[in-house]
């Protein structure tokens, strides 16, 4: 099953690098797949840790699928890392194996230590919009405009019915940064 989550990672100098993405969960062991030119996959290799954070905000998914986010965090407990603030629980793991195979890396991790927060209110109608919105804001370099277009505004009416300010908020940015995507446009930075 794919999980939605923020991933951090650092770098060798201890940057933090925020990346949304869905990872293949599991108790102990945890599958990440990041495309091998990302920064994430740099990380994960280098450093062989990462912070697999689960928030219930959406926001934190919209502003990290299109511009390099930053968000404030606390020192992860056991791995060399970082949990988000935000974070309602998360895992610290580790890399077991790493398969660099092109275009998406295969990285087997264990859980190395799991902190909580708070309960996760999980995501209504309006947080899943503002999920799938995020991603498809990911692939305006790879789907016809029109389609992009029809599909925001099928969600967008989902948000209207459903949302809160926050999820109205991050539906907004997208919204705004795929109105303004021109035809082309390159792929959002790697994370």
């Amino acid at each position: 099953m794919i999980i939605e989550s923020i991933l951090t990672t650092l770098d060798a100098l201890g940057t933090a690098n925020f990346a949304p993405m869905g990872v293949e969960w599991g108790e102990r062991e945890i599958v990440i797949k990041p495309f091998v030119e990302t920064t994430t996959f740099h990380n994960l290799r280098d450093t062989g840790a990462a912070v697999v954070n689960l928030t219930d905000d959406v926001m934190l998914f919209a502003r990290g699928a299109i511009s390099t986010a930053r968000f404030p965090t606390l020192p992860a407990a056991v791995v060399p890392g970082v949990v988000l603030e935000a974070a309602c629980s998360w895992r610290e793991v580790e890399v077991r194996s790493l398969d660099a195979t092109p275009p998406r890396a295969r990285i087997v991790t264990a859980v190395a230590h799991q902190g909580f927060r708070r309960e996760f209110l999980g995501f209504n109608r309006a947080r899943h919009a503002v999920l799938e919105a995020a991603i498809l804001a990911t692939r305006t370099h790879l789907l016809p405009a029109g389609q992009i277009r029809d599909e925001f505004a099928r969600l967008q009416v989902i948000v209207d019915k459903t949302a809160g300010p926050r999820e109205r908020e991050a539906m907004a940015l997208l919204t705004e940064y795929v109105r303004t995507a021109p035809a082309g446009r390159p792929e959002p930075a790697p994370r």
